[in-house]
């Protein structure tokens, strides 16, 4: 198993400060591996980051707001996310909520799936298939009907060369769903891209969502990675609704070292230069599509 790189132990904060109740729709937590031990046969294993080490983060930030996302690490067993809920959200209000991956749903039962609703948990997550989780019609079906019990959204994360193909599965469905990391679309591509324009297509069913993350890693130029404006501009213009952005902290499966997250937020800046939009995307979407409280009091 590669040895992949840590965050950046220095965030700073952005350029352009955040508006209250600012969001960060995917954030992953990791160990300690004596407590949280990876599943037989995970696909990678990353450095320790906990859920107490993403809130000084958020604190330095300006965010107030985030989504746990269960990493592939630990399979169906989300003791980690609920024990990062549970931390984060104390007694206050619940600020962060999570996101289940989809194996869940085929391996735990019913009582499993109510204490993660429970917790504040609100999706899941269809990983790509080199992360070692994968089903069969029969189970596909099953999860997905079992999504639509629960209330939940999917979400769908892409594969490196795209999510086109992918979406063939999430096509038909009428639930939420939110697609990762602008669909892995190429910024040099342009229009002509297969992944972008299937999300164009979808945006006009009305229940598509696209999440703003993954530059680092979509860029050909890399830091500031200008190639990716226009791409995420593209996204907005079409759903400015239905955007919202992620960290993707502490980044998983880096082999560059993973960027500082104040840059990435002023790269938002550049693709939402107007304040009304930037506060759409990070607070009002955000709220929108997760469940927050879009009029809860600012904690002191």
């Amino acid at each position: 198993m590669p040895d992949y790189l840590p965050f950046d132990p220095h965030p700073r904060a952005p350029a352009r400060p955040l508006p209250p109740l600012s969001c960060d729709s995917q954030f992953h937590v990791f160990g300690p591996p004596d407590r949280y031990p990876v599943r037989p046969g995970a696909a990678y294993e990353m450095p320790t980051a906990t859920w107490q080490v993403a809130q000084r983060l958020h604190a330095t930030l300006g965010i107030q707001r985030g989504v746990i996302v269960q990493a592939t690490t630990y399979g169906a067993d989300h003791q980690v996310v609920l024990d990062a809920l549970a931390g984060l959200n104390g007694d206050g209000p619940r600020r962060y909520m999570g996101c289940a991956n989809a194996a869940v749903l085929i391996e735990r039962d019913d009582a499993y799936l109510q204490q993660l609703h429970d917790a504040g948990v609100r999706g899941a997550r269809f990983t790509r298939g080199g992360l070692g989780i994968s089903f069969g019609p029969a189970e596909m079906d099953r999860a997905l009907g079992r999504v639509r019990e629960l209330g939940w959204y999917v979400k769908v994360q892409p594969e490196p060369k795209g999510v086109a193909e992918q979406m063939k599965a999430f096509a038909h469905l009428d639930v939420p769903v939110l697609v990762d990391h602008m669909g892995r679309a190429d910024p040099a591509a342009g229009e002509a891209d297969a992944s972008l324009r299937c999300l164009l297509e979808l945006f006009q069913r009305g229940n598509f969502w696209v999440m703003l993350s993954l530059s680092e890693k979509l860029s050909h130029s890399g830091e500031p990675w200008d190639d990716v404006v226009p791409l995420a501009r593209r996204l907005i213009d079409a759903a400015p609704d239905r955007c919202v952005w992620g960290s993707d902290w502490p980044h998983p499966i880096s082999l560059k070292q993973p960027p500082n997250e104040g840059a990435l937020l002023d790269l938002l800046t550049r693709f939402v230069p107007d304040e009304a939009m930037l506060r759409r995307i990070l607070v009002d979407n955000a709220a929108a599509f997760f469940g927050f409280d879009a009029h809860a009091e600012v904690a002191a």
